[in-house]
């Protein structure tokens, strides 16, 4: 008698390289245990996550840069009409494939398209979105912070927050009452996390919560690398000297990194960079390697230190090689995650907004010769190590 393999469709949204990336760890997780698995995203990180022997499907993303022009402005990233959309594409797809569970990765739609198929759906968020969340907000680089100053747009974020929160959930409700569903509470942190199950790529010794209910989990961070070749350049790295790993990720401005390689250039240091494709770099200095993508796992294993954009990603892959980082964050999504690995003394937080040249070469020299950054990151190095996200997600799907 044959066993039938349960399905298990993955939906990423690609607005940044890390939700598809993710959604191809844990799908390559349960697939060497035995579950049948399809991932769906938009294909424009091809060039980025190499060959895999996994199946996958073309499904459409918005551009990517109507979100990060979203988040520089601070408006919300979706119209109905989008998610109206994406949830005709997502109901197609799952009667097609007809998964026992589908499991999406910032794919909002998903909160519509599961319930109306009547298939259990597992979301994959970060715990700092969690309505259970106990942080603080800090105000990112939004226009009121580049006329009015830190301080003063500190002060008003805080006071307009639950406002805009609403007014970002505004059109996910308008999607589910297009579909005659229940809407959900007027909160982005609700509408993020609205799912049968809410699971946190991150470690609960980095992101405090309370009263969290049994069916939001932590599973820890879900790491994932390009697969892509090494650069030519990679065996005739330097050895004698510190190696920077700077990686701003495909959310980065594009003019940040050209400003970041600039200031590290003169110092006795090596740098490895990945451009992500988004700048051109016509003058490299001596001691510095770059390509458009580079395998992060290798190298956040040869850096003593790695500077990125402060989301959670390259922040995970530094922390399980137990490497400190400075995060130059652009986005909330960056602030708040770069707030919590400062806080736990893993690195430096710089705002992207106000970063100096000095400031930055004063950073990475601090946590170089000052030990306790990696000592805290080869702590938190641990608890990643004991972590299985895959194994976990496929005990919860055995169990439903």
């Amino acid at each position: 008698m044959t066993i039938r393999r349960k399905k298990v469709l993955f939906i990423a949204e690609a607005v940044t390289l890390a939700h598809v990336g993710r959604m191809l760890s844990l799908s390559q997780a349960l697939d060497r245990a035995g579950f049948e698995v399809m991932v769906a995203c938009d294909p424009r990180y091809q060039g980025a996550t190499g060959s895999t022997t996994l199946p996958l499907t073309d499904i459409h993303t918005i551009p990517s840069q109507q979100f990060f022009n979203a988040l520089d402005k601070g408006t919300p990233i979706y119209q109905v009409q989008d998610l109206i959309r994406y949830v005709e594409e997502d109901r197609a797809l799952i009667q097609s494939f007809k998964p026992d569970v589908i499991v999406g990765d910032f794919r909002l739609s998903l909160s519509a398209s599961a319930r109306l198929e009547k298939i259990p759906y597992i979301t994959l968020s970060n715990a700092y979105w969690s309505p259970y969340a106990d942080i603080d907000y800090l105000v990112p680089d939004i226009p009121a912070t580049r006329l009015l100053g830190v301080t003063i747009a500190q002060k008003l974020f805080d006071w307009v927050r639950p406002i805009a929160f609403a007014q970002h959930a505004t059109a996910i409700n308008r999607m589910l009452r297009h579909f005659n569903l229940p809407e959900c509470k007027r909160d982005l942190r609700v509408a993020y996390t609205q799912a049968d199950y809410t699971l946190y790529s991150d470690l609960p010794e980095l992101v405090p919560t309370k009263l969290l209910p049994d069916n939001h989990r932590f599973i820890g961070p879900v790491q994932w690398a390009p697969n892509v070749p090494r650069p030519p350049w990679w065996e005739s790295i330097p050895a004698n000297k510190p190696i920077v790993y700077v990686n701003l990720g495909s959310s980065g401005h594009g003019k940040l990194l050209p400003e970041v390689l600039e200031t590290l250039d003169e110092m006795p240091i090596t740098v490895i960079a990945a451009s992500a494709g988004r700048v051109e770099l016509k003058h490299l200095a001596s001691n510095e390697f770059v390509a458009d993508f580079l395998p992060g796992d290798q190298a956040v294993k040869l850096a003593s230190l790695v500077i990125c954009n402060g989301g959670s990603p390259t922040c995970y892959q530094a922390l399980a090689a137990g490497k400190p980082l400075i995060g130059i964050p652009i986005n909330l999504d960056q602030y708040l995650n770069m707030s919590l690995m400062s806080r736990a003394g893993t690195g430096i937080l710089i705002r992207s907004g106000k970063h100096t040249h000095r400031e930055i070469k004063v950073a990475t020299n601090q946590l170089l010769q000052d030990a306790q950054y990696s000592i805290k990151a080869q702590n938190i190095q641990q608890h990643i190590l004991n972590c299985n996200p895959g194994l976990v997600l496929t005990k919860l799907i055995d169990q439903l």
